[in-house]
């Protein structure tokens, strides 16, 4: 962390000079960690149709995190994120071998993981509000380990993405196509989802999981406004994803708001902008 600190300390803020505000540092070192996530896994959550999935993911790690405190775990993340990967794999379980649409599974998923995690977190008369910083996020609170694992998550996404992109896209497509090739749909979805599961649930308590679900939505929404072809479609998406989350963060900072919600903001900004000149 030493030579992000003084790399840092070069910019022209008054948080940037050296040896004050490493918060905020650290903040917007996690902003460059988590928007590139967001930015990657949006494209395919807008071609696979499946933003409404994320956002069950978001109610999923809420229950998570009940269950978690509920145990007396010290760290209840973890409890979260393996919650929402079952989550996840019963989704696409029950997804393939039911003939109900996506969005009736979804709906279903969906409202029994947020009833759940409420009854477990008012169980015994507990009060609800231990878990509100969950609903809003605060992004300075974020811890250097944290974002390092970040870091080992985004590596290995771009992996995930760079290795299978051809078979995801394909299995979003026509999966009996897909199916027909060779490729384990199943497993394409599976694995996806879980990438998807573990990114919204380590990111909730910075970014919200009121608006999280706009993170993977709208930079792929933005970007399939003006592309002209794939290529494209990927770079709009990570550039929105970054530049509209250092803008937020600055944005939070100066004017004391939200960070998740001023991200969200900005890539709302950003859509409207593509929209407006999509024909052109």
């Amino acid at each position: 962390m030493s030579l992000w600190y003084a790399l840092v300390d070069l910019l022209p803020f008054e948080w940037a000079q050296p040896g004050m505000m490493f918060f905020m540092k650290n903040a917007l070192l996690a902003v460059l960690v988590i928007t590139p996530l967001f930015g990657i896994l949006s494209t395919m959550v807008v071609h696979s149709r499946m933003s409404f999935f994320s956002d069950a993911l978001g109610h999923s790690a809420f229950t998570g995190m009940a269950i978690g405190a509920l145990c007396g775990f010290h760290e209840p993340t973890w409890a979260a994120v393996a919650f929402a990967i079952l989550f996840a794999l019963l989704f696409n379980l029950v997804k393939r071998r039911s003939a109900l649409a996506s969005d009736t599974v979804i709906g279903v998923f969906s409202s029994t993981a947020v009833a759940l995690g409420i009854f477990l977190s008012t169980l015994g008369g507990r009060s609800f509000t231990r878990f509100n910083n969950l609903l809003i996020g605060d992004i300075l609170s974020v811890e250097p380990a944290k974002v390092g694992l970040l870091a080992l998550i985004l590596l290995a996404v771009a992996g995930l993405w760079l290795a299978s992109f051809n078979q995801l896209m394909l299995s979003a497509v026509h999966p009996a196509l897909a199916d027909s090739r060779g490729i384990r749909v199943f497993w394409q979805e599976t694995v996806f989802s879980a990438a998807i599961a573990v990114v919204v649930t380590l990111s909730m308590t910075w970014v919200g999981l009121l608006v999280i679900n706009s993170l993977l939505v709208l930079p792929g929404a933005a970007a399939r406004n003006v592309a002209r072809n794939m290529r494209q479609y990927h770079l709009f998406s990570l550039l929105g994803a970054i530049l509209a989350g250092i803008a937020g963060l600055m944005t939070s900072y100066y004017a004391g708001g939200s960070a998740g919600a001023a991200v969200t903001l900005y890539l709302a900004v950003w859509f409207a902008l593509t929209f407006a000149v999509r024909k052109k």
